[in-house]
């Protein structure tokens, strides 16, 4: 099969930006990319645009894509605008890479952008009451509820403050792993530790503050066993890269030297599993599927950026990608192996939690940190003689599990 390269990646600081539209987050980001690569627009063939809440946001329902990129001056190419929930970006790359390898274009490029933050608190939160069967909205959550029984919730562990209803369902989801396996709250809270003294030496991560185990144990609670540390922020923020074939890469300027390869990309979405079924979660048959795909084994990744909506959901992904054994993770995680400088380092960007949730952008953000990796340009988070890199990116909820899923593999 014929290589597929990342040539070039753009990123915005992820965080508040009243004073950006998405438009002008999109066109940093692609800026950047295209510097990045030593591409002009002109050597765009197709392009595929990710995100998720512009229309509710910002009443832009239809071709925010189109209007984003004509107004920088793409013209006549295809605009395909793209939505899978918090997987919507890692989808762009996922069809960009479709496209170059069907032949239909050398060089595209992917971006995902969300301007979520807003005056109207209300209006932020539901952003998120569509990412799962409208229709069906007690029995969904009567089925995930349900995971977390039989795992007592101390007096005052509930904010009285309003949270977004995927904080239950990541909730339920901790309680069922702990029940099942033993994790404590004090493992989830060190990977929430880890990742926010990750983000300290990420210059364009929502926040940059370290914290300990005992800190993010004693912040104010979300829902049992998550405190308000463990969980991702609404974000603004966009990303992009720009893919092509090796025929592409000789057409563009850039070092192609920096360019690292997309040895594989998988979307795979849910199915009707019992909560107990790991093996056959959709981001362990995703990760099996890739490994396979790139031709490398779970022992051969350096580096990981999953997607830690909440610390929980590291713990969850770091199994399902064979990084750790079902049950393993809480611990590895307590152990310091998932930290830079430990066994498998995983989120050095500072993941979701401290570097930001822009939604329709995130997957997109997760590239953008393992391509710095590969190319040993990550500075103090930096980790050492990185060769292969893991991304995955989950979006909704259908069943017991996301709707969505992307793994992508990455090599020097």
């Amino acid at each position: 099969m014929e290589d597929i390269f990342v040539a070039g990646v753009g990123m915005t600081k992820f965080g508040r930006h009243f004073d950006h539209s998405y438009k002008e987050l999109a066109r940093e980001a692609i800026e950047q990319a295209l510097t990045d690569a030593g591409a002009s627009k002109a050597d765009v063939k197709q392009a595929f645009f990710a995100s998720c809440v512009i229309g509710l946001m910002h009443d832009q329902h239809m071709i925010p894509g189109h209007v984003a990129l004509r107004s920088m001056g793409f013209e006549g190419i295809p605009i395909f605008n793209l939505e899978g929930a918090c997987a919507s970006a890692s989808t762009a790359l996922h069809l960009a890479e479709n496209a170059i390898r069907s032949g239909s274009c050398d060089i595209a490029i992917a971006v995902g952008v969300e301007k979520m933050n807003s005056p109207d608190k209300a209006k932020m939160f539901s952003a998120f009451d569509s990412a799962w069967d409208v229709e069906t909205v007690s029995d969904n959550r009567d089925i995930l509820l349900k995971m977390g029984e039989g795992v007592e919730c101390p007096e005052g562990s509930q904010s009285p403050r309003p949270y977004s209803m995927f904080m239950d369902v990541y909730a339920a989801f901790s309680r069922f792993h702990m029940k099942t396996f033993g994790t404590t709250q004090r493992q989830i809270a060190a990977v929430s530790a880890k990742n926010h003294r990750h983000s300290v030496h990420n210059p364009l991560s929502q926040y940059q503050v370290a914290y300990t185990i005992e800190e993010v144990l004693a912040a104010p609670p979300i829902t049992y066993p998550l405190t308000l540390p463990m969980c991702a922020p609404i974000s603004d923020g966009a990303a992009a890269a720009v893919l092509c074939s090796a025929e592409g890469l000789k057409r563009l300027k850039g070092d192609s030297s920096r360019a690292i390869r997309l040895l594989a990309s998988v979307v795979r979405s849910s199915s009707d599993r019992s909560f107990d079924d790991f093996e056959n979660h959709l981001t362990a048959l995703a990760a099996k599927d890739a490994y396979e795909k790139a031709g490398v084994a779970p022992t051969d990744v350096d580096v990981a950026e999953v997607h830690d909506a909440t610390a929980m959901g590291e713990i969850i992904q770091a199994e399902n990608l064979q990084l750790a054994p079902y049950g393993g993770a809480g611990w590895a995680a307590e152990a310091g192996e998932f930290t830079v400088g430990g066994r498998i380092p995983i989120n050095p960007s500072g993941g979701l939690e401290s570097k930001g949730h822009p939604i329709g952008a995130t997957g997109i953000g997760q590239v953008y940190e393992l391509v710095t990796q590969l190319r040993g340009e990550a500075g103090k988070r930096q980790v050492e003689d990185a060769q292969i890199a893991i991304q995955e990116n989950g979006g909704g909820i259908y069943g017991v599990e996301e709707a969505t899923a992307v793994v992508n593999i990455f090599s020097k």
